[in-house]
């Protein structure tokens, strides 16, 4: 675990920021392109949306995100969720849960930014519902040192918003919860972080980080990081 409660022990009084951004990933950092999804749907003949609506339930992502099972199980679940609405078509079932776990993805590079700054002064952790794949989709985004951890429920086998997956994200940046700002597009991940003492954040749009960061969204030197280089 990387420690930087000597940086913040120095200068207790200065820091009118957190003490640490605890980020999520989907949605406020990586989005997804599911327009050739909802083109296939169209084709058709079905509800836009409908694959992800099926893809989402909790009875069918959870076990993704736990990493109990494999991207092509998932796919295989949809599918199985898909049929009554495909008619019977297991086939174009299936090609719709590859088409949404297969979607092409993309980082905000205005986010991205507005956290490397931040990180210049504090601790910066993500802290997603991912599957195992994580690792690789970091490194597709150019992403794997954006961060000073990675919380991911597939490793951790817990997820948000469960309590103990924000526990493990402040343990992580080595800052008290009630230190920690919590910044998620997801009402009741928010909820529980400010249950846990956290400031909250419900991402719509990069103003909003901006907002939350204060001075820390400001272009600011290299943050010294003797204290983890040794």
């Amino acid at each position: 675990m990387l420690n930087h409660q000597e940086d913040n022990h120095q200068h207790p009084k200065q820091s009118p920021g957190p003490g640490a951004v605890i980020c999520d990933l989907d949605n406020v950092i990586r989005f997804y392109d599911t327009a050739p999804l909802a083109a296939q749907e169209r084709a058709a003949g079905l509800p836009v949306g409908v694959t992800m609506e099926v893809a989402y339930a909790p009875e069918i992502d959870l076990p993704l995100l736990l990493g109990r099972i494999t991207p092509d199980a998932w796919v295989e679940a949809i599918a199985a969720g898909l049929a009554e609405r495909t008619g019977g078509d297991t086939e174009l079932a299936r090609t719709l849960g590859r088409a949404l776990a297969g979607a092409p993805f993309r980082a905000d590079a205005e986010v991205v930014a507005l956290l490397r700054r931040a990180r210049a002064h504090v601790p910066v952790v993500l802290v997603t519902n991912a599957t195992l794949q994580l690792d690789d989709d970091l490194a597709l985004l150019g992403l794997t040192d954006l961060a000073d951890a990675v919380v991911s429920s597939a490793v951790e086998q817990v997820a948000k918003p469960d309590p103990a997956i924000y526990r493990i994200a402040a343990e992580r940046a080595g800052v008290p919860a009630d230190r920690c700002l919590f910044v998620d597009d997801r009402q009741e991940n928010v909820d529980a972080a400010i249950a846990l003492g956290m400031s909250g954040v419900l991402y719509r749009e990069p103003a909003d980080l901006r907002r939350a960061l204060g001075p820390y969204a400001r272009e600011a030197p290299e943050r010294q990081r003797s204290s983890i280089d040794g």
